[in-house]
């Protein structure tokens, strides 16, 4: 009897470990994201980084990318707005499980091509920014339905955009953009909802 209850025990044991396990690696819907209460300072969220899967530092002051954030494997959520962070890093797509990530107003000049790694994407926001091109890699973020945009600095625009397949809606309001330019936009993403100021009238 006492075997018995010891190995019944041990089942118990091994179930709870490969349900904790799934629930480590189980992506939250938008709704459950948006509501869920995220860390917001990385100080607390290092005491136990498995279990950060949402964190706001918005108006952190921060003035470089805080690299302890790459210890947050479950990470899902980032929010990093208006600070001063310049560049992400190129070790960005150790994120692997980042479906959201919001960059607006932080003065970033350029996005690193390992982006297109984080193949769980499907919000990006990156608007009120200093960047002049997205790189070619944006169209690996097969599950990527919003990229905001809007007031950058964009003179030139990947063809790769068309492999955006899941993108609805794409804000490329407040930035010069050409007629030609325009439709050429258009072209590569003919079922997505893409809003510009209107046009320039210019030529580059």
């Amino acid at each position: 009897m006492h075997k018995s209850n010891k190995f019944k025990n041990l089942l118990f044991t091994l179930l709870c470990l490969c349900l904790f396990v799934n629930t480590k690696a189980q992506l939250l819907d938008s709704l459950s994201l948006d509501t869920l209460t995220g860390h917001t300072s990385i100080i607390e969220a290092m005491k136990n980084p498995d279990a950060v899967i949402k964190l706001v530092l918005r108006r952190n002051h921060l003035k470089t990318f805080p690299i302890e954030i790459l210890n947050f494997k479950n990470l899902q959520y980032l929010d990093i707005s208006k600070n001063s962070i310049d560049e992400l890093p190129d070790s960005i797509n150790q994120l692997s499980k980042l479906q959201v990530l919001i960059c607006s107003k932080t003065g970033l000049k350029r996005l690193p091509k390992q982006i297109g790694k984080l193949t769980n994407l499907t919000y990006l926001n990156i608007n009120q920014n200093d960047l002049s091109s997205l790189p070619p890699q944006i169209g690996n973020l097969e599950k990527l339905e919003i990229l905001d945009a809007w007031s950058n600095n964009f003179d030139e625009f990947p063809a790769t955009l068309k492999n955006l397949k899941a993108l609805n809606v794409l804000d490329l309001r407040n930035i010069l953009i050409s007629d030609e330019t325009q439709l050429y936009i258009h072209s590569l993403l003919p079922k997505c909802n893409v809003y510009m100021s209107p046009s320039c009238k210019c030529k580059w």
